[in-house]
């Protein structure tokens, strides 16, 4: 029997469809509802119905890769369709640019950060402005089951303007579809999305605010507060490089956390916000869990003792990690994760941090988006541009490891029922999975925030 007749031959999984339905059909499918009002079925039903031929190839992808029984697809997409799904980093579904608004841009002579700026809000944007795009957005948030998402919401550095404008696209998302994804600002929003059968975007900035006027530190660090008030909950360290905080996991040194990080964590401790040492070398990722007087976490990363990666981290870091309270968030980048690169791969990393660290230990940070069907069509669109140079912020070793579509499609973000299957297939109870795949991410957001006076 191949995939397709399985899917087709389980009680549990509705036989998919292509969506060739309008918006307005869209919306009213994905219509709030009191999660309290629905059975089961039609919870899974949400996972499984109206999938768009993308979605579905991915999802046919991964179960080729997992072969389940019909038990244990049936128990896997019933935990997820119940749980509060938390992905720890991550992007909400991208929208397909608009090729001719790119393209008028560029020969218009738009500067390259003009260029990319544009760039980026559309794919972020379009979801609001394009009833197609929204259509293509609301279908992957179904098909993933996820509640929210640690949402990548600042750019990879340390200047507050810069910073901003994610925020200000997803905040304006957000604003405008707020009967169907939301801006959360505490965890209780959080569970009240699940409750009532909508989605939320928990903010996270690629970098911690600073002046860079190096009048006094406290100076340096006065954005960190505006950026809580502002709604970002977790921060960056670093990224690739070194920086003030300390060094990043791309550079050949590995010097730690610099006395300048040791006050910035202090504050980000104060404030409320969550350090995160993903992109941080290793050594500034142990003294970072060690000076912290609250949780610390890597939310999208891998285990080094599977494969040392400069992305990964080493047993005692991730022991640091735990020890503060926090958790590793193990990302879908079959170029971490090495191994197959696929789905089991995941899987692989997962089952090492709860059998070495325990299951509170481990979250999923994707670090990958569902990007529209009309990406494609809409890129071949836009006029070549000149060669630019290489970002600052890059700073990637060379990497011989093939990476296949095979690998990619079964990780896909929209797959992520089928990564609750497989915790399924490895033995976990019930409740172990539901703290893998959000009570941990959960638990440590509670932990770290600094409830305001009202």
């Amino acid at each position: 029997m191949d995939r397709r007749e399985f899917l087709q031959s389980s009680a549990i999984l509705p036989a998919a469809a292509p969506v060739f339905c309008s918006v307005d059909e869209t919306k009213a499918a994905s219509k709030t509802v009191l999660a309290s009002e629905l059975t089961v079925q039609q919870r899974v039903a949400r996972l499984t119905e109206r999938l768009n031929p993308q979605i579905q190839h991915a999802r046919e992808v991964a179960l080729d890769i997992l072969k389940p029984s019909a038990s244990e697809l049936e128990r896997g997409l019933r935990i997820h369709a119940e749980s509060l799904v938390f992905d720890s980093y991550g992007f909400s579904p991208r929208s397909a640019t608009d090729g001719a608004a790119m393209s008028e841009a560029i020969s218009a002579g738009a500067s390259e950060q003009e260029v990319e700026d544009l760039q980026e809000e559309l794919t972020m944007t379009r979801c609001v402005t394009d009833d197609v795009e929204q259509q293509e957005y609301r279908a992957a948030w179904a098909a993933s089951g996820v509640t929210s998402v640690y949402q990548n919401a600042g750019q990879e550095c340390q200047d507050p303007l810069r910073l901003l404008k994610r925020l200000a696209r997803f905040t304006f998302v957000t604003d405008i579809l707020r009967e169907f994804v939301s801006k959360a600002a505490v965890p209780d929003d959080i569970e009240a999305a699940k409750a009532a059968g909508r989605h939320c975007l928990y903010m996270t900035g690629n970098g911690i605010p600073l002046t860079q006027q190096w009048v006094s530190k406290d100076d340096e660090l006065r954005y960190v507060r505006i950026f809580f008030q502002l709604g970002i909950r977790m921060m960056h360290l670093t990224y690739q490089r070194r920086n003030m905080i300390g060094d990043g996991c791309g550079e050949t040194s590995n010097a730690g956390l610099s006395d300048f990080g040791r006050t910035a964590i202090a504050e980000m401790n104060r404030v409320g916000i969550l350090p995160d040492c993903a992109h941080s070398g290793w050594q500034t990722s142990l003294e970072a869990a060690k000076v912290s007087g609250k949780p610390v976490v890597a939310s999208h990363s891998t285990c080094g003792a599977i494969h040392p990666h400069i992305r990964s981290k080493p047993d005692d870091v991730i022991r640091a990690i735990v020890d503060s309270g926090g958790y590793i968030g193990i990302c879908c980048i079959p170029k971490f994760l090495r191994g197959t690169g696929d789905i089991q791969a995941l899987l692989n990393h997962i089952q090492y941090v709860t059998q070495k660290f325990g299951v509170d230990s481990v979250a999923i940070g994707t670090d990958v988006a569902y990007s529209s069907q009309n990406s494609a069509a809409e890129s071949r669109k836009v006029v070549r541009r000149p060669k630019s140079r290489e970002p600052f912020r890059s700073l990637w070793p060379q990497d011989d490891f093939e990476v296949t579509s095979r690998m990619t499609d079964s990780v896909a973000w929209t797959n992520w029922p089928l990564f609750t299957v497989g915790l399924v297939q490895r033995g976990y109870s019930d409740d172990e999975i539901r703290r893998i795949i959000g009570g941990n991410v959960m638990r440590v957001a509670r932990d770290v925030l600094v409830q305001p006076n009202l």
